[in-house]
């Protein structure tokens, strides 16, 4: 069964028992019932129309959950409504499902944890994972929203601010993750440029096309990751970095800054550089500063400790590093980075093997894992 082809499909399933009548849990509920059962049927008999296939099913299993529920017994002459054989409308109806997902009932944080979980097919450890937060906590934080929303109609969507942060984190899990969904977020993002004017859906696609042009220089052939200062240039998408400096500076050019333009500037100055040598880290440094103006986030200020690093060096980077939460995710292999920078090879080594330890993704465990090894070669000769 392929995989990418369920999760195109569950978006405009779950919007299209949304729209008959489904109250967004119950139909998230049916939905994924469908789903388990075209993992145990499609391999031995696939359908001739699986989106039409995955309504039906979900369809039936919305009907006989509420069947079962006597509270709810009146819906049950919905079972004249079954959608009639054939091929399902070919209605997209992922960008309207992650406005009403944005729900005015629900916290910003609770209403990007559902929809990740529910239309961007993302696991709750993938999401706890994005959110800096235990696994348990975040299953729990999906839980509540589903209660909060059980019932309620969705006839007043969330704001712009909620959707553009849920698209950054499906296009951040689809561009280092397990499951592709960098080409779809880019997509959706696109759509809501064409429907909205605002300088920070423009940044956030802007952001998203920057760096997805450099996607093909991060993975060596045996699927190692390549560090951007060691990548090939050459291999990077000259059209995507084009149109994604034009849309930035248009953006700009509204003096509205908010944190994806300034994420975007970030990457385009990364972008605009020859070599790496080249990079302009003083800016960069002052996009940072922006950024922790505008966000005061931890992983900002990270990051802004390697740019630091990079301009000033290694020693303003460790400075700004020791100002920071030991315990912040990749905290240990910046602190490594930099203390090879400054020749303390012995240290890099060992905070790279300790980075490893902790590593979010397998392959950025066998990255670091890697560099210690490097390093602990270099010394024993």
């Amino acid at each position: 069964m392929n995989e990418a082809l369920i999760r195109s499909l569950t978006p405009s399933v779950l919007g299209i028992l949304v729209r008959r009548g489904a109250d967004f849990a119950a139909a998230e509920d049916a939905v994924q019932d469908a789903l388990v059962e075209a993992v145990r049927v499609w391999p031995a008999d696939p359908p001739r129309d699986p989106k039409g296939w995955l309504v039906t099913v979900a369809w039936r299993r919305f009907l006989d959950a509420t069947r079962a529920d006597a509270a709810r017994r009146r819906r049950e002459d919905r079972v004249d409504e079954e959608p009639p054989p054939g091929p399902a409308p070919a209605v997209d109806d992922t960008l309207q499902l992650y406005f009403l997902c944005a729900h005015p009932s629900l916290t910003p944080a609770s209403a990007v944890a559902l929809t990740l979980r529910a239309v961007g097919g993302l696991t709750t450890r993938q999401i706890a994972q994005a959110y800096l937060v235990p696994e348990a906590t975040m299953a729990q934080r999906v839980s509540r929203a589903k209660r909060t929303v059980s019932g309620v109609r969705f006839d007043r969507p969330g704001d712009v601010a909620t959707v553009l942060r849920v698209l950054y984190l499906v296009f951040n899990e689809g561009y280092s993750g397990d499951v592709d969904l960098a080409a779809e977020a880019i997509r959706l993002t696109r759509q809501l440029a064409s429907v909205i004017d605002h300088p920070e859906v423009a940044g956030l696609l802007a952001l998203m096309l920057l760096h997805h042009a450099r996607r093909a220089g991060r993975i060596a052939p045996d699927g190692s990751l390549v560090p951007l200062a060691e990548q090939d240039r050459g291999r990077w998408d000259t059209e995507s970095i084009a149109e994604g400096v034009g849309i930035l500076q248009a953006a700009l050019a509204r003096d509205r800054l908010g944190e994806f333009q300034a994420q975007a500037a970030i990457a385009a100055l990364h972008a605009d550089a020859p070599t790496a040598e080249e990079t302009d880290w003083v800016q960069i440094v002052e996009w940072y500063d922006e950024l922790t103006r505008l966000t005061d986030s931890p992983v900002v200020r990270l990051n802004r400790a390697v740019a630091v690093g990079e301009g000033d060096g290694p020693r303003a980077g460790l400075a700004a590093l020791a100002a920071l939460d030991p315990a912040l995710p990749r905290h240990t292999a910046v602190a490594a980075y930099l203390h090879e920078r400054d020749g303390d090879l012995a240290k890099a080594a060992r905070l790279y093997a300790e980075a490893a330890h902790k590593a979010p993704t397998l392959a950025e465990r066998d990255h670091l894992t890697r560099q210690a090894a490097r390093l602990n070669t270099r010394r024993a000769r």
